[in-house]
């Protein structure tokens, strides 16, 4: 079966790079190195038994969806408690899926598409080689929306009874787009991960700048974020230390 809706990659690739130059976007893919360059040391094996909460909240900050309520809550929680579940969804038993469901089920009064977002990066910065990125603005199954669906075929089914199924199949997704990127010449970014994350942020821009566009006024749609800001601000780079200011 094939995955990759290629002539419609190509396509939003080509209206990306009529808004930015590419170099931008290679420095956008540079910044997000960075990211998970800390997010490795920080949540390293060895540097999770000494986490500190102030530690813990400065993670939180580099995760653009954790903010205001959903950050506070988490926030608060006991430290010796979060240790040990980053400890079981980084470097625990089980595949990929199953951490991640269980770790976002222990979470109670946190929405479930943060919970999901919350796992999702944390696997995918603090352990990249084994982990790749979901969050709801590439694929949310209660709308059907976001950047993956756009850039796969109709028969490819991302849908699942649950959140450990529905990693997986993103993953594999993502990895045909990889893949396909590199070999269809869509993806000129980087030949990294971090690329296509890159990739699939601006395919999201795309896809929101053209709805918008037919839907909002003029007045309205010149104070939305330009695409290299808003793309930075989906993958978490668009502050550089996890503040607290407003996004």
């Amino acid at each position: 079966m094939e995955v990759v809706d290629t002539e419609t990659a190509k396509e939003f690739m080509k209206e990306t790079l009529a808004a930015v130059e590419v170099e931008e976007l290679t420095l956008i893919c540079a910044e997000i190195e960075a990211k998970s360059a800390w997010f490795r040391e920080t949540l390293a094996v060895d540097a999770i038994p000494k986490l500190e909460p102030e530690q813990f909240d400065q993670v939180l900050g580099r995760i653009f969806s954790i903010r205001g309520k959903g950050r506070k809550l988490l926030a608060e929680l006991d430290i010796v408690v979060v240790r040990a579940r980053l400890t079981e969804l980084l470097d625990g038993a089980g595949d990929p899926g199953s951490r991640l469901q269980a770790f976002g089920d222990q979470f109670e009064g946190l929405a479930d598409n943060l919970r999901v977002d919350l796992a999702s990066e944390l696997l995918h910065f603090a352990r990249p080689e084994k982990h790749w990125l979901w969050t709801r603005w590439m694929w949310d199954p209660r709308t059907r929306t976001g950047s993956l669906p756009l850039v796969t075929t109709a028969a490819y089914d991302l849908q699942g009874e649950s959140s450990a199924e529905i990693y997986m199949k993103v993953g594999n997704a993502v990895a045909f787009v990889h893949e396909v990127g590199a070999a269809a010449g869509f993806q000129k970014i980087s030949n990294n991960i971090f690329g296509t994350d890159v990739y699939l942020a601006c395919v999201y821009t795309v896809y929101v700048y053209t709805v918008l566009k037919m839907r909002m006024t003029q007045e309205f749609n010149k104070v939305i974020p330009q695409l290299p800001e808003f793309c930075r601000r989906l993958l978490g780079v668009h502050r550089k230390n996890g503040s607290r200011k407003p996004v």
